[in-house]
């Protein structure tokens, strides 16, 4: 997987734990190589795949600290998630954002969770299969420190009635995780998981915005859709667009945001069969039919989003677009 954010931020926090302790970055990554890791340089170390877990076991053996991992989690801020970060916090609550924990995840870290109902709340369950038992554990460690951390920022530090559930044995570490998590901890448990009750889950987040919410949630989409696909310019384009929603972008805008000159970017977007003025109706048109399904915005609040200086104008375009009104779509039962 490419890197991102929150792999140059992982990295970069586990360094300034390890100068903590003394230890400086070439002799970390010296030793990491010798354990089988690839890694060019400095500046190509990033914390993702399965050698972070020889990056985790190795920091943790030169430091003699069994506790960094946890620690590690518990520092990484939300703001490292990128737009998958800014759309769980507007997140209406932990419900929602453990949809959009399972649906977006992969835009930034591999695939680890999976969530299941249970009476009375929901499991949400960590799976790692890859490594030594110990590495296993250590990525646990990390993984749940994290989501706890960040869970608990969303709702306002309530935990009520949560529970860490974890398959191995008391660690010699046990006051550490007493003090690191806000919840009581089984171990010796089946799974490694976090029980999260629906009280809990329903709890808002303090952070809600429903239609900043939108907007992030098309961006988490279009990041998602383009991930294991080509790039083209039609996907760059859209990106932006959704980005800048609220103030759209124009097309010299645009075009100086992906370096190219009008004229060639009118060229590209021709050349895979469509244009800006077609691509930007389709930005306004998914934005307007999410607006109108998942918030309670006004026809004319959304008309002012989407940068119409006129109500009826949006509405004419609206009906051009779907066949039929605002308020006749909003009408229409869920799918």
């Amino acid at each position: 997987m490419k890197a991102n954010r929150l792999h140059y931020d992982v990295f970069r926090q586990l360094m300034s734990e390890l100068e903590k302790a003394k230890i400086t970055q070439d002799k970390f990554l010296s030793t990491v190589r010798k354990r089988g890791v690839v890694l060019p340089d400095a500046s190509g170390a990033v914390f993702s795949g399965a050698d972070s877990l020889i990056f985790l076991e190795t920091a943790i053996d030169l430091t003699g600290d069994p506790c960094l991992a946890i620690r590690l989690g518990q520092k990484i801020g939300i703001e490292s998630y990128g737009t998958f970060g800014f759309a769980l916090m507007t997140c209406a609550n932990q419900r929602e954002s453990i949809a959009l924990l399972e649906r977006y995840g992969k835009i930034v870290f591999e695939p680890a969770w999976q969530s299941y109902e249970q009476d009375g709340g929901l499991i949400l369950r960590v799976n790692f299969n890859t490594g030594t038992p110990e590495q296993q554990q250590l990525a646990t460690e990390l993984c749940i420190s994290a989501l706890t951390s960040v869970g608990t920022s969303l709702n306002r530090g309530h935990t009520g009635g949560a529970e860490i559930q974890l398959t191995y044995p008391e660690p010699p570490h046990l006051a550490y995780y007493q003090s690191a998590f806000p919840v009581p901890i089984k171990f010796n448990a089946d799974h490694n998981q976090l029980w999260l009750p629906s009280a809990l889950l329903d709890t808002p987040v303090r952070t809600a915005n429903p239609s900043e919410h939108v907007v992030f949630h098309q961006q988490c989409e279009e990041m998602l859709r383009s991930l294991d696909s080509v790039q083209n310019t039609t996907t760059a384009v859209r990106r932006l667009l959704i980005q800048s929603a609220g103030q759209f972008l124009n097309i010299s805008e645009v075009a100086d945001r992906l370096h190219v000159s009008e004229r060639t970017l009118r060229r590209r977007l021709s050349a895979e069969s469509t244009t800006f003025t077609v691509v930007f109706e389709e930005i306004r048109n998914l934005l307007a039919r999410e607006y109108l399904s998942e918030t309670s915005l006004t026809v004319a609040e959304i008309a002012y989003l989407l940068n119409y200086a006129e109500t009826v104008n949006f509405r004419r375009a609206f009906v051009r677009w779907n066949g039929q009104t605002p308020n006749e779509f909003r009408k229409q039962p869920s799918s």
